[in-house]
């Protein structure tokens, strides 16, 4: 996906104007996560860790559910099961991540781990972003009222 094309699509998203800050925030998180995303998919799969499970976590599952959830996320918001599967993924990088011996493994579990966490990060920016504009929303609800 170009970078206009997700532009135009995180434009067609954001259907209400928005503070500016917040919205470049997203859009530039968003535009990081795609990136991210591509060069995961470019990157070979680290040799012998298929079948491997590091620290309780099935290395090719924790690689295949980061990307998916990646995925949803640059679609739109998660429900709240999944916002809490998004979280315990994140934080399981913690836990594997000093456990990877392998060099190569390490890089390519840094980049899947970085990419969950920008993941949640988004969903974090989008609450924000949610809260804001109801809270405007409801400013504008109770001073039309009054004038009204």
């Amino acid at each position: 996906m170009t970078a206009l094309v997700h532009r135009v699509e995180v434009e067609s998203r954001l259907d209400a104007p928005v503070s500016g800050r917040i919205s470049r925030m997203f859009e530039e998180k968003l535009d990081a996560l795609a990136q991210m995303m591509a060069e995961h998919m470019a990157a070979p799969f680290p040799p012998g860790f298929r079948g491997l499970s590091i620290e309780g976590r099935d290395m090719v599952l924790l690689d295949a559910d980061s990307y998916a959830y990646a995925a949803v996320v640059l679609e739109g918001p998660l429900d709240e099961q999944r916002r809490a599967g998004l979280s315990r993924l994140a934080a399981a990088f913690e836990k594997v991540l000093p456990a990877i011996g392998d060099e190569y493994g390490a890089k390519y579990y840094t980049h899947v781990g970085d990419m969950a966490v920008l993941a949640a990060e988004i969903e974090t920016l989008r609450d924000k972003w949610t809260s804001d504009r109801h809270d405007h929303q409801s400013a504008n609800l109770r001073a039309h009222s009054a004038t009204g």
